[in-house]
């Protein structure tokens, strides 16, 4: 069953806005931003923070500087819909650093992983560590040739 949806007011979604895109803002500056109070912008976000709408603040490292130019999307199908595949892939996809993030999806494709990596070799090697961890039907990849649009902050017009 899904979370119920946050009341947020005009003040939370600003807050959010502004924390999504620089969460180096410090106290002072969000509160300006809002018009708030530095203490009445500290009690929000701390909210915010303690109810789960706000999980980390994280800094984002530019790829191409870390050698991890290539992006990947890999698309899984299975024959086995079974628990307890599911709970072995689960468990086989956690520790491989190169996975961004993995999704069950549905449709023709069972699952698809997103992956950063330095280069089509590193790939294979990632395709092999995979595959070698767990039985799987079919494996192909996209390899991303341009970078149109890529954002962290969700939108809040939802809200």
């Amino acid at each position: 069953m899904a979370s119920p949806v946050p009341t947020l007011d005009s003040i939370d979604k600003a807050l959010l806005r502004l924390v999504q895109h620089d969460a180096s803002l410090s106290m002072e500056q969000l509160a300006e931003k809002v018009n708030l109070s530095r203490n009445a912008c500290w009690r929000r976000l701390k909210r915010l923070e303690d109810e789960g709408i706000i999980r980390a603040r994280v800094v984002l490292a530019d790829a191409a500087k870390l050698n991890l130019e290539l992006t990947v999307f890999i698309a899984v199908r299975t024959s086995r819909h079974d628990g307890d595949w599911a709970a072995r892939f689960h468990a086989a996809v956690q520790d491989i650093p190169e996975l961004l993030g993995v999704y069950r999806t549905a449709g023709e494709i069972d699952y698809i992983l997103h992956a950063r990596v330095p280069n089509v070799a590193a790939y294979d090697r990632l395709y092999k560590k995979l595959t070698a961890r767990i039985e799987m039907q079919d494996v192909s990849a996209s390899f991303v040739m341009e970078e149109i649009k890529e954002v962290t902050a969700l939108p809040l017009d939802f809200v």
